[in-house]
């Protein structure tokens, strides 16, 4: 293929995504507006008030970064496995996509883009809803913005291996409800690691959303329970590692040639 045809390739796929997106906007960002207004009224101005301050800020405050992430990596997983798995079993639109000659890394940069843009505008959205409970603090824009991206593009990544491997709406689900919910609620996104006892802070530190949630934290506060490299090279490592099992999926065509 060319590189314009390519790129058309590219934005075909990337464009049938984001029109679903925003087509049932209803199920795709309200619900995430919904749950985070409850979680900032229960956990932000009603807990927070009781709890005080947490490493030298108000509690709602601290929880901000955790909020927005815990959207971002539900919102951006569920896109790309669900988009995958709805063109295999509802529109069998792969099939069209596989019969052309469009490159695995077009598949993936195609299924991946339509997530991260989604945990971008919810992240975004998260954001706006906080500003009802509190003003945001923000210390490195740079570092906000790049662990947002890194983020989305990291679970986008791992949604879309779900999808490839998912046979069936509860292969899609499993995951985000045994694994991914744990791993964020262990991560810190109510919680500062130091304030957990013994084994409780040794659990949470070999979390690695613990290290993305910290991160992104860092951003805003300019606080942070692990160094900003060890949490930034966390991301980079998964990237790394999730892109290549996809690219190699889908030039195998794992699971997507019937």
């Amino acid at each position: 293929m060319t590189p314009y045809e390519q790129w058309i390739s590219f934005y075909t796929i990337v464009r049938k995504d984001i029109v679903r997106i925003f087509r049932i906007w209803p199920q795709t960002f309200l619900p995430s507006i919904v749950t985070s207004t409850l979680y900032f009224l229960i956990f932000g101005s009603f807990l927070g008030s009781r709890i005080g301050n947490v490493s030298g800020v108000p509690y709602v405050m601290f929880v901000v970064p955790g909020l927005v992430m815990l959207s971002v990596v539900m919102n951006s997983y569920a896109n790309t496995s669900f988009t995958m798995f709805a063109s295999k079993f509802f529109a069998r639109s792969i099939d069209e996509i596989l019969v052309s000659p469009t490159p695995p890394w077009i598949l993936v940069a195609g299924f991946v883009s339509g997530g991260i843009i989604r945990g971008l505008i919810i992240g975004a959205l998260v954001l706006g809803v906080s500003l009802f409970f509190t003003h945001l603090i923000i210390f490195n824009l740079a570092v906000i913005i790049l662990f947002l991206i890194l983020t989305s593009l990291v679970f986008s990544l791992g949604g879309l291996v779900n999808g490839v491997y998912a046979t069936s709406i509860d292969g899609i689900n499993i995951i985000p409800t045994f694994i991914l919910t744990p791993l964020l609620y262990l991560g810190g996104v109510f919680y500062s690691v130091t304030s957990l006892p013994g084994a409780w802070g040794i659990v949470t530190q070999i979390d690695p959303i613990f290290y993305i949630i910290n991160g992104f934290r860092y951003g805003f506060l300019g606080l942070s329970d692990a160094p900003l490299s060890v949490c930034f090279g966390v991301l980079l490592f998964f990237a790394a590692v999730l892109a290549a099992m996809n690219w190699y999926l889908l030039k195998k065509g794992f699971g997507l040639r019937q």
